[in-house]
């Protein structure tokens, strides 16, 4: 997944040059010195606030001075704080520190994104503008989608309702996706929204677990062979629910379709070590001696499946 703040911009850099820059106020002039600007102080260095009214004074429906705007308020309302949490991760990440109170309890403390509101809502309503502006611009959608999950955190909300709109949108109206100014295929927009499915299970809190597996039913709905969303579900019952049974069921789904499919081999031995199965867990693991693409893995497995015999 390419990370936030570079999605919107990249297009736009490649449109302009960096040279060149006079007096004249045309579209161009005003995107090669935004360009030049941010190539070197970032996306809110000093000076491009001033630009980007100018800017947007002249050309109101500029995309690209929408986006500038995007990426100027939604990198100023962002700052870090570390935080103390009685967790030992959050957002998948371990903390950065761990000490101990003075009872000997272990307290970590883990670095946290927070965003000013008024600058975010700002930066909303640019990239908002800008999505009616250039509606086949996936990289608009996903990269405010993105910016979403940041913003909320363990609590997707907002995230997975705008995933599931879009996922809604796509496979009703089929639109010709863009990335910028590249052609941007169903298969594209596929893999993107399954990376956001992967986000939400390494953040790995309750409501995200939830994301995780609402996003992959919705992907099934509309494409009921997805061995990615199948192997997702999967792994949701094992991990998120301890319901074994199930994921082996989707586990199984993602092998009839894919009899050589990685990960549901992997992960339904997984189940099975764990529920002591090791009957069922020869099945998979002649599976993983086929399909696994590290040597020392198959071989592990036939160690394996000659152990249990």
């Amino acid at each position: 997944m390419k990370k936030i703040f570079v999605i919107v911009a990249a297009a736009m850099l490649l449109m302009v040059s960096a040279e060149g820059v006079s007096a004249q106020t045309t579209k161009e002039e005003f995107a090669s010195r935004y360009a030049m600007l941010a190539g070197k102080l970032g996306y809110d260095g000093l000076g491009i606030e001033t630009l980007i009214t100018k800017w947007e004074a002249a050309f109101p429906d500029d995309v690209n001075m929408l986006i500038a705007k995007y990426n100027y308020y939604l990198t100023k309302s962002r700052y870090e704080k570390v935080e103390a949490k009685d967790q030992e991760k959050f957002m998948g990440e371990a903390p950065v520190l761990s000490l101990k109170d003075s009872t000997g309890r272990p307290v970590n403390y883990f670095r946290e994104v927070f965003f000013e509101d008024e600058m975010y809502g700002i930066a909303t309503a640019a990239i908002d503008k800008a999505i009616r502006l250039s509606q086949n611009d996936a990289s608009l959608r996903f990269n405010k989608i993105e910016a979403l999950i940041a913003y909320e955190k363990e609590s997707p909300d907002m995230a997975t309702a705008s995933l599931k709109s879009l996922l809604d949108y796509n496979c009703n109206s089929h639109p010709s996706w863009t990335w910028g100014s590249e052609p941007f295929t169903d298969a594209d927009f596929l893999g993107a929204v399954t990376d956001f499915c992967y986000v939400f299970f390494k953040i790995g809190s309750p409501a995200s677990y939830e994301s995780f597996r609402s996003i992959s039913e919705k992907i099934l709905a509309y494409y009921p062979k997805n061995e990615v969303a199948l192997n997702n579900l999967g792994t949701y019952y094992m991990v998120a629910k301890k319901d074994y049974k199930t994921a082996l069921k989707y586990y199984d789904k993602t092998l009839k379709i894919d009899k050589n499919n990685y990960g549901a081999a992997k992960n339904a031995i997984m189940v099975c070590r764990k529920t002591g199965n090791t009957k069922l867990e020869k099945k998979y693991l002649k599976i993983l001696a086929q399909c696994s693409p590290d040597q020392l893995e198959r071989d592990a497995a036939n160690v394996r499946l000659e152990a249990l015999k």
